[in-house]
């Protein structure tokens, strides 16, 4: 990387954390700490957010899942909007109300310690783990420039995250997030620009945008319903719904961001701001991803996007196999690069017979590199078993660190950082507020100084910190990061989301069948997610959201009568 881009990189992100620390200087209690001074006006609280969402993984992970799969995983943030309204009906003006550190302490006043505890404890567990793998995604990056150990990577990011939260809390991490998310999209939008000024001279961005059409990638909205297919508008639209909900209505992380606002006006504003802003984001990063690929069919690819695997198999006794995969797949890559030119000509003559023929020509060579592809993945494994050969993940990185202009490199890698700075940072002050609020606090120190609480804040955010990066070391497990983090999430979040509606919708509902129903459903999540891992059943994890909500209200319902007649009998 060139001197410019790492005065740009490192100038960038030391301003996002100088101006940080400057800004929280004076945080001194634990109430400014884990809350600010709720003082935020809208458009802060709708960028920090989407902020504390739009993570490393969104702008590594979401750019290559659009290279390989297309435009349909925007169908995900479909319901977003419509879970914003809802929020901003129902959910906000009790939590304003009750003037709540955290979201679990609504639930102690409506039902009881154990299950306000049961809810913080999924939500610990959910979030600590997604924590980890926000870590892990710029650590592929820095490994990767650096040629560094990725476990020591993953170490130094995480110590440097550490420092910058413990240091500022809450008000840290939304002051900051507002010029993170400023770098962000200014950066995405200006890689989309540069992306299309790289394509040959007679490839319009027009053209662009219809090879990919015709290649299956711009497959935006898919209206059958189909409980195997993780992503359509059914699964977005329910299952996305349910998600959303938990997810901004019941998970910390987001619940602290707009907590801190003015009033329940600004929070109502920055909620809607991000209902409406961040489904169009989304789509500029798939589209990216898009270009992106366009980009990589007129100029030659690597047969492998992760460089430091390829260079594992050049140093063995495998490198002839490589060599002989790389000949053929530039020989593929060349027939193909002709027979999209040619696809053009017939797109250009509306010729729909010669369209369907380039066409199936085009998809046969795709097939045929996807098959040199795989082998090169099987040579990896050959040399090293323990080898992660998925590499969508390396596909934008790729990009930016090859074909970028100087400059540019420094602007997106700080884009990256900038994302994960600001997601893990709301991660782990999130998870040190809930520990020490609904734990510990409330069960094991409960008539402690402001200044004990103070400390042991900062104390629990390095604690969690430490979890995250232990977790950061396995996040190589998954195959793609931006779904292992919505996997994670679905896994809880629908039976939190369950026990907050049963709450507010079914008040006859009592504390004890609220606790078992959700006990009980969370069985059956992980059960459905586990029969769906091992291949007995199909499902997409989307599902598990509205599964585990139902479930919970619906468990909690058929046992409040079961309750009743045990307490009468016992009385």
């Amino acid at each position: 990387m060139h001197l410019v881009d790492w005065i740009v990189m490192m100038g960038t992100l030391l301003f996002i954390v100088a101006y940080g620390v400057w800004k929280t200087r004076n945080v001194s209690s634990v109430r400014s700490y884990l809350l600010g001074d709720r003082d935020l006006p809208w458009y802060t609280i709708g960028l920090s957010v989407m902020a504390t969402q739009a993570s490393a993984i969104t702008f590594l992970s979401t750019p290559g899942q659009a290279y390989d799969d297309g435009m349909r995983f925007v169908q995900f943030y479909f319901g977003l909007p419509i879970a914003m309204v809802i929020l901003c009906i129902f959910i906000l003006p009790i939590y304003y109300r009750l003037k709540v550190y955290t979201a679990y302490e609504y639930l102690e006043r409506r039902f009881d310690i154990k299950t306000r505890a049961l809810t913080a404890f999924f939500f610990l567990i959910s979030r600590g783990l997604s924590a980890g793998i926000t870590i892990y995604a710029p650590a592929i990056i820095l490994s990767d420039i650096m040629a560094w150990d990725l476990n020591y990577t993953i170490l130094a990011i995480g110590v440097i995250v550490i420092f910058y939260t413990m240091m500022g809390g809450t008000k840290a991490v939304s002051v900051t997030q507002k010029q993170q998310m400023i770098v962000i999209l200014s950066g995405m939008f200006i890689a989309a620009v540069i992306i299309v000024l790289k394509l040959p001279a007679d490839v319009s961005f027009g053209k662009a945008v219809a090879v990919a059409g015709k290649m299956g990638k711009l497959n935006v909205v898919d209206l059958e319903f189909d409980l195997q297919n993780r992503y359509n508008i059914w699964s977005g639209l329910l299952g996305g719904v349910f998600l959303f909900l938990s997810y901004f209505g019941t998970d910390q992380s987001q619940v602290q961001r707009y907590l801190s606002g003015k009033s329940l006006a600004q929070s109502r504003l920055g909620l809607l701001f991000n209902g409406i802003i961040k489904v169009p984001m989304q789509f500029l990063v798939l589209f990216t991803g898009i270009l992106v690929f366009v980009f990589f069919q007129f100029t030659q690819p690597p047969v492998h996007y992760n460089e430091a695997n390829l260079l594992k198999v050049v140093r063995s006794e495998q490198r002839p196999q490589l060599e002989v995969l790389q000949k053929e797949f530039e020989q593929v890559f060349i027939q193909k690069k002709a027979a999209i030119r040619q696809l053009i000509a017939a797109i250009d003559q509306e010729d729909e017979t010669l369209i369907n023929t380039h066409k199936a020509r085009v998809q046969a060579l795709v097939a045929r590199e996807k098959a040199i592809r795989s082998q090169v993945d099987e040579l990896v494994q050959r040399v090293d078993p323990h080898a992660d050969v998925e590499d969508n993940d390396y596909i934008f990185i790729t990009f930016v660190t090859q074909y970028l202009p100087i400059g540019l490199v420094g602007l997106l890698l700080a884009v990256i950082f900038s994302a994960a700075m600001s997601s893990i940072s709301s991660e782990l002050n999130a998870l040190a507020t809930t520990t020490v609020i609904d734990f510990y606090r409330r069960l094991l120190r409960k008539h402690e100084s402001d200044r004990h609480y103070f400390n042991a804040s900062k104390l629990f955010t390095v604690v969690w910190g430490l979890v995250a990066v232990s977790f950061a070391a396995f996040a190589s497990l998954f195959e793609n990061l931006i779904e292992a983090v919505n996997i994670v999430g679905s896994l809880f979040y629908g039976v939190i989301l369950g026990v907050f509606l049963t709450a507010f919708f079914l008040k006859r509902i009592t504390a004890t069948p609220a606790f078992i129903g959700a006990l009980l459903a969370e069985v059956c999540v992980v059960t459905v997610f586990l029969l769906d891992h091992h291949g007995y059943i199909r499902l997409g994890y989307l599902w598990l959201n509205m599964i585990g909500c139902v479930l919970t209200m619906l468990f909690s319902t058929l046992l409040q009568p079961l309750w009743q007649k045990e307490q009468a009998a016992v009385g």
